[in-house]
Formats: structure tokens, C-alpha cells, sequence
């Protein structure tokens, strides 16, 4: 059984910056986690693990390389098709790692060939993990999610809500519908909407203000109640989360799925 050790959004926003990113980011991490918990809870502790591509456009996923080393995971692997995303999330890395972050952490990055195949060329892992990735495979998303099915004893997907239209425009994003997501997976374990900040899309910080936000109790505090209002998400009527959430998610394990 797992349990994950406790993170806040003030302790994941270094991850962000590293990644040249910001608050927003530490949010969406911290959202991701507190979903990925409960999963995990249940599941044997994964001695494998696959990042399954990387995002399209905004970081590099350090917070599944994280979620690696809390797990204890010998080797946490990343695959991509892109030589510049494998190239940018090696750079993001060296800046968290020189920040004193993930250094207890191995990795191995995988430049593929096409997602399809992607269990002919990176092996079989007890947990997989991709975000802002399916959204970007034009139309060939349904076959991959029954690749990573394959590949994967443990697979939990993070996509761009289809239902946010601001969120998408102005991110330049395409997404799925929960729908869609679900359909893929035939019976989830957990799926949902989740990442849905108290702060308006597109709002922008200059790199010496994000910096300063590492420390001061003012930013502290202010992201103790990011904290607070990110765990309350759930409660928020579905109708709102449908329309305002910017991810959906599935997750999904082999011993719920037709093995095939």
C-alpha cells in the first residue's frame, strides 16, 4: 500500500520555476496529487515506472520525476517523440537538481518513434503516468491509451478539458471530453475533472516576481489557501468543474481491464 509523503504548492512551485513556469503550474501539481493519492492507495508499491511523453507545450512533468522519488522507484523513465522535449526536460531537471531537488532520484529518457509502438520500445512497468500528451496525437489517441493499457499494469492519464473553452484558447491547447477520456479506458478506476484555480487563465507573473515567491510569509500564506481551496475542488458542483476545470483524468489498472 502506498502512502505519499505530504506536499504543498509552496513546497512544489521550486519544481515549477525550474521548469520555467509558475504558480499556476505548482497548482496544477499539487491538484494532480491530491487525486493521484487515493489511486495509489491501493495499489502495490510500482518498482517500474514510465513517463509516457511529455507536454505539448507548458513544462516539463518534473512533478511525475518527483512523485518518482517519493516512490521509491529504482529508475523512473520519460519517453517522447520530440528530441527538444527530451532535450528540455533534461535542462529542467539540471535546474531542479541544482536547486537541491529529485537528487535522489535515476532517470533514463527514451526518444521513440511513434506512441503506438511504445511498448515494443520502452518494455512493460508496473506504473505509467502522461499529461497534456493524448491531446496532441491527431485522432490516434484511442489506440495509444490501449497501448500504455498494455504496457502498463497502473495507468493514470491527465488531458486538457474539451469543456473549457477559455482555458484551451488561451492556452493554444486542444483537450478531450471526461467522456471521451473514460471511453478510452473502458471502466476507470477513478476519472473526474480536477486543476480548476481561483485565478483567471493566462494571468502572468515576471520572472523576478516568481522568485520572490519563494519566500516571504505573505506568499506562504497565500499559497496555504491555494492549498486548502485545491482540496475543496471535489466539492464544487459538477456542472462548474465540467465547464471551468482545466484537466480531466483516468486512472485504471490491468486487474480492471480485459488483459489483451
Amino acid at each position: 500500500m502506498i502512502k505519499l509523503p505530504e506536499r504543498s504548492i509552496h513546497s512544489l512551485y521550486p519544481l515549477a520555476l525550474a521548469e520555467g513556469e509558475g504558480v499556476g503550474t505548482a497548482y496544477e501539481y499539487f491538484a494532480k496529487r491530491l487525486v493521484l493519492a487515493p489511486w495509489l492507495a491501493n495499489l502495490p508499491n510500482p518498482k517500474s515506472m514510465l513517463i509516457a511523453g511529455l507536454p505539448e507545450k507548458y513544462g516539463s512533468s518534473l512533478d511525475f520525476f518527483l512523485l518518482g522519488q517519493d516512490l521509491l522507484v529504482p529508475e523512473v523513465v520519460v519517453c517522447d517523440e520530440r528530441p527538444s522535449a527530451l532535450d528540455k526536460v533534461s535542462q529542467s531537471l539540471a535546474s531542479a537538481q541544482a536547486a537541491g531537488l529529485l537528487t535522489g532520484l535515476k532517470t533514463r529518457s527514451v526518444l521513440i518513434d511513434h506512441f503506438s509502438r511504445i511498448g515494443e520500445e520502452v518494455g512493460e512497468f508496473d506504473l505509467c503516468v502522461t499529461s497534456e500528451v493524448l491531446q496532441r496525437l491527431n485522432g490516434n489517441a484511442p489506440e495509444v491509451v490501449k497501448t500504455l493499457m498494455r504496457t502498463a499494469r497502473n495507468l493514470a492519464l491527465f488531458v486538457p478539458n474539451a469543456d473549457n473553452p477559455a482555458h484551451n484558447q488561451l492556452s493554444g491547447l486542444g483537450g478531450l471530453r471526461l467522456e471521451e477520456l473514460q471511453s478510452m479506458v473502458g471502466q476507470p478506476d477513478r476519472a473526474g475533472y480536477v486543476d480548476m484555480p481561483p485565478f483567471p487563465p493566462g494571468l502572468t507573473r515576471s520572472s523576478t516576481q516568481r522568485q520572490q515567491a519563494t519566500s516571504g510569509w505573505t506568499e506562504r500564506l497565500a499559497m496555504g489557501g491555494l492549498d486548502m481551496y485545491a482540496r475543496l475542488e471535489h466539492f464544487i458542483v459538477l456542472a462548474l468543474r465540467r465547464r471551468h476545470a482545466h484537466i480531466v483524468y483516468a486512472m485504471v489498472s490491468r486487474k480492471s481491464v480485459s488483459d489483451k
